[in-house]
């Protein structure tokens, strides 16, 4: 039975990439039959359907519980059709978006970071989606801004960080700064307090958000690490944590909707960078993070009880970094291989 991929497809250089992965995970490159469902999420389609077209998309994808998406453009301005990404965290109810840096071989790394680095994100609520409000006041003008938490699902971040640290043998460290917040941001301490009693042989090192930054910067974060945080800490975070290691390619994000349970019940991945519009037609951009973010649909596939898919995984996991490794690398990695010559590399590998 063929394993079904809802494919989102996407804008500029985003749907380039987005080609190049398809390449990869072809049947008659990874031995697996793949059914590709395809949705047009680019910004005209979406203003050409009043985002009709990323509900369906939505559906399919709770529906077939795996999806690969393409960078999108969210276009500025109230009266426009906003952020796919929003929309398609609410409709599947996505909870947990995990972005994990890691080595890229011939990439010289900052701050002495050698080992893996997960960042799990609470992917709703938070600054995101705040009712915000300004007012003058006795000749001044203020601003506010009500942001909301729910304990189901600082308790998902919590969780999932841990079972994280599980499967890749790190400890979970840092947190948000309850000590300033402690009714808001110390709900998500209490549940990384919690679930770290559910976890026992999980190391937890929790650290207030500034310590957490420090000690990434200054090399203090050894070894394999998993970060739980809050929405708008996980944002920024992501955008630190991938640049050590010299570039965001080595990278894919996955956003994820849990059951009752917290086992993952829809699993879509990306790769965390934009639709880099001046890369567009020139086949420079680099497809690591989109590959990657391939390999990750497969992981979860397996997780799932997909036979041979967690197989594939690990085979486009190592033949992305061993073509790294072997100096075939995009402009931005200081190579000279395209786009497709890093892409044909991978599939050569994987053959």
């Amino acid at each position: 039975m063929a394993l079904r991929i809802v494919v989102l497809e996407g804008d500029q250089t985003g749907q380039e990439l987005l080609d190049q992965a398809l390449r990869v995970i072809a049947p008659d490159v990874i031995a697996l039959e793949v059914e590709l469902e395809r949705f047009d999420l680019s910004l005209e389609n979406r203003r050409e359907t009043k985002n009709a077209v990323c509900t369906e998309a939505a559906g399919a994808m709770a529906e077939a519980g795996f999806g690969i998406k393409a960078a999108t453009i969210t276009p500025e301005g109230a009266d426009d059709v906003g952020s796919p990404n929003r929309l398609i965290r609410e409709a599947i109810d996505g909870k947990v978006i995990v972005r994990t840096g890691r080595r890229i071989p011939g990439v010289s790394p900052v701050a002495g970071i050698h080992h893996p680095i997960s960042v799990v994100r609470m992917a709703v609520e938070d600054a995101y989606g705040a009712e915000e409000s300004r007012r003058d006041e006795d000749g001044d003008e203020v601003a506010q801004r009500i942001e909301v938490i729910h304990r189901s699902n600082c308790r998902a971040v919590a969780e999932y960080a841990f079972r994280t640290a599980e499967e890749i043998g790190g400890r979970v460290y840092g947190g948000p700064k309850w000590t300033v917040s402690p009714l808001y941001e110390g709900m998500l301490k209490e549940e990384m307090d919690d679930a770290a009693e559910r976890h026992p042989e999980v190391v937890y090192e929790p650290l207030l958000i500034d310590a957490t930054y420090a000690g990434l910067l200054t090399g203090r974060a050894d070894g394999p690490l998993v970060i739980p945080s809050l929405n708008r800490d996980g944002d920024l975070l992501s955008d630190l944590v991938l640049p050590l290691y010299g570039s965001i390619a080595g990278a894919e994000s996955v956003l994820l909707a849990l059951d009752d349970e917290l086992q993952v019940g829809v699993a879509m991945s990306e790769a965390p960078h934009g639709t880099a519009p001046a890369l567009q037609g020139k086949d420079i951009a680099n497809p690591m993070g989109m590959i990657l973010a391939a390999a990750a649909v497969f992981h979860y596939a397996g997780v799932a009880g997909v036979e041979d898919a967690d197989r594939a995984s690990r085979a486009i996991y190592e033949a992305v970094f061993e073509t790294a490794a072997a100096g075939i690398r995009t402009p931005d990695l200081k190579g000279h291989a395209s786009t497709t010559e890093f892409t044909d590399a991978v599939i050569e590998q994987l053959r």
